[in-house]
């Protein structure tokens, strides 16, 4: 009886509740079974990793070193290794609870930290009741036979809601239905309960068109307001920090604050978009990988990749001032007004001709004022470094992705030769990030000794590795500008 009195304090169950599903466009053109496809699941996966990476002591008593034992393995073949293979050495009770806590992280995000919303099938409860742990997952896939859910209003009929105030009243619920969310309707169902967390009121609020699909047609790819609802709980449809004033009282919403879990993107090489620097430097290093038609996830074992440099500070410090200023959307420029607020907060004296051309043609270009600043002596507040060393770094990073693709390296020889496996792919990559724009900036930059002229002088300077290039590239390029990576077989893929 305690029991029950203790679970109705901390839980209120909606039977019947009035979703608005037709308003979000939630079932706009596409079958909501596809949202078990991995829009979702990477993102949830991305908070997994936090937990077996950084945080392993919270998953039980038994405990290992998740970091160095991931960094210490390696493959003779190619570090285009299984994920089973990695992630050997954990127990599936700590899968498990890695699981549920980036849930209920994720839930509560949503819910500003006060509440949580999860959302089930009633069918599936009263078909798993008093049913033994390992036969669950059976009993669910047959239970959900013949399931048509193809509206807002069938979705109605078998979808039980409870609210949550206490996080270990919401994490034992979900653990009880991690079967339930291992099904088809797993990642619909979670998708469903972050945004009863946030609130249909509230995600309508944080969103610039609130007419457009939350999930696009035909394959049930995530929206960017779902991507930023389950990274930073709030639905907004844009990547850069803060708000952006397009005046008359019109602006578009980014990113507010800090996020656990950062996003990177390739549409932000092709210019379509600009990542602030809330997501790229989120509080742990587990970044989402967007591309055209997919999410993977890039990771480091390693903390101390987050840390700024001399370089990387002040970079990051004179970016961050002049974002504030751009008005054009992401396009990189800001006026005249705005460049002269930029050069006072960062303490920038520019040379009179270097301020008059850039300010010669009424806005000031970000990559032109870059070349600048990389020209400027320290003394002056710009970034040129007489030892030429200022910003070096070098690291490791792992990129997943869910989705099988053929591993030649791992190909298994038949009669007829190697034959692919296909299997999600988990890459290495060691990250270089030189310290000018390019290595030949660096040599021209080289100084003699004074008595050069003496034919024995020999100025040695490590010539850095061929450089290797894939689309991966030119997203992590998009955090680290001037890195070089290199990986062993098989280049990662982000499609």
């Amino acid at each position: 009886m305690k029991k029950n009195e203790e679970k109705k304090k901390n839980t209120s169950e909606v039977p019947s509740i009035d979703l608005r599903f037709t308003s979000l466009n939630i079932f706009r053109a596409f079958d909501p079974s596809l949202l078990q496809s991995l829009s979702v699941s990477l993102l949830q996966l991305a908070f997994v990793l936090k937990y077996l990476l950084f945080f392993p002591e919270e998953l039980g008593k038994a405990t290992t070193n998740m970091p160095q034992n991931l960094g210490s393995r390696r493959s003779s073949k190619s570090e285009c290794i299984a994920p089973d293979d990695l992630f050997a050495s954990l127990a599936d009770d700590r899968k498990s609870r890695a699981l549920v806590k980036s849930m209920g992280e994720i839930l509560f995000l949503c819910g500003n930290n006060r509440s949580a919303v999860i959302a089930t099938l009633s069918i599936l409860d009263l078909n798993i009741e008093g049913v033994e742990d390992s036969l669950k997952d059976e009993v669910i896939v047959k239970a959900l036979e013949g399931l048509s859910i193809e509206s807002g209003s069938d979705l109605q009929k078998f979808l039980r809601v409870n609210t949550y105030t206490s996080q270990a009243s919401a994490f034992q619920t979900l653990e009880a239905m991690i079967p339930v969310f291992r099904s088809r309707m797993g990642a619909m169902l979670f998708l469903i309960s972050a945004l009863l967390s946030r609130g249909l009121d509230s995600v309508q609020a944080d969103r610039d068109d609130p007419s457009q699909s939350l999930v696009t047609a035909p394959f049930g790819h995530a929206s960017q307001e779902i991507v930023n609802l389950l990274l930073c709980g709030q639905a907004v449809a844009h990547v850069f920090d803060g708000r952006m004033d397009l005046g008359g009282d019109m602006f578009l919403k980014g990113i507010s604050t800090n996020v656990e879990v950062g996003f990177l993107t390739l549409l932000e090489y092709l210019n379509f978009c600009k990542v602030g620097l809330y997501l790229k430097c989120p509080k742990w290093p587990i970044w989402v990988i967007g591309s055209e038609s997919h999410y993977t996830v890039l990771f480091a074992l390693d903390t101390s990749v987050q840390d700024e440099n001399e370089f990387e500070g002040r970079e990051t410090q004179i970016r961050r001032a002049f974002d504030a200023q751009d008005q054009s959307g992401g396009g990189g420029f800001i006026s005249v007004e705005g460049f002269h607020h930029v050069l006072k907060e960062t303490s920038i004296n520019l040379p009179p001709e270097k301020l008059d051309h850039l300010c010669s043609s009424g806005f000031i270009v970000w990559s032109e004022f870059w070349q600048v600043l990389l020209d400027l002596d320290k003394s002056l507040g710009g970034l040129k470094d007489s030892t030429g060393m200022m910003g070096k770094k070098v690291f490791d990073l792992y990129h997943f992705n869910g989705i099988a693709k053929s591993d030649l390296n791992g190909g298994q020889a038949t009669s007829g030769g190697e034959t692919p496996i296909q299997r999600p792919r988990l890459t290495k990559l060691r990250v270089s990030v030189p310290p000018k724009w390019t290595p030949e900036e660096f040599m021209a930059d080289v100084k003699l000794p004074s008595d050069s002229s003496s034919k024995d002088t020999v100025v040695e300077v490590s010539k850095p590795e061929p450089a290797q290039h894939a689309p991966l590239v030119d997203c992590i390029r998009t955090r680290w500008a001037r890195a070089t990576c290199n990986w062993i077989g098989d280049p990662p893929s982000i499609v």
